[in-house]
């Protein structure tokens, strides 16, 4: 899925403010130059004049800090190295570790879009891409998960 889309979706279902996801990258990197302008570019149409494609640092970035501002930063552990490449796995996983979600958890998210998944479905989606059984998380997939999401912190409204 497209980064500008993940991040529009994420905000939408936080109701984030410009400024609220700029505090929210610095949570993970407070070096990270980012400014409500960037994410104000992010956030637009790509037809949009002043459209801003968002990297893979900019997404893994914003989904390190939802972890931190939602479950805070383990000082007894060191940093996680920031990821390279940022798939849809990886913001399956990110979005599992920020809410807390168990298995039923994210069944139900599935299940509330309209897009069951069973159990072994969503086991394979967070093992390591070298084992036999992974599943690379497609678009359609984790464009119901955040459907799903955003039911159930928004409500139906």
């Amino acid at each position: 899925m497209i980064n500008n889309d993940v991040l529009r979706s994420i905000r939408y279902m936080l109701d984030l403010s410009d400024l609220k996801v700029v505090e929210i990258v610095k949570l993970a990197d407070p070096a990270f130059a980012l400014e409500k302008t960037d994410v104000q570019a992010f956030l637009k149409k790509d037809e949009d004049e002043g459209y801003a494609e968002c990297d893979d640092a900019v997404l893994a970035r914003f989904l390190d800090g939802l972890v931190f501002h939602y479950r805070g930063r383990d000082e007894s552990q060191p940093p996680r190295p920031l990821e390279k490449r940022v798939s849809n796995n990886l913001v399956l996983k990110k979005l599992r570790v920020a809410f807390e979600l168990k298995d039923l958890d994210m069944h139900q998210a599935f299940a509330d879009a309209g897009f069951p998944v069973s159990k072994p479905e969503l086991s394979a989606l967070f093992r390591q891409s070298d084992h036999k059984n992974f599943r690379a998380c497609g678009d359609q997939m984790l464009r119901n998960f955040l459907k799903g999401l955003t039911l159930r912190i928004r409500g139906n409204a």
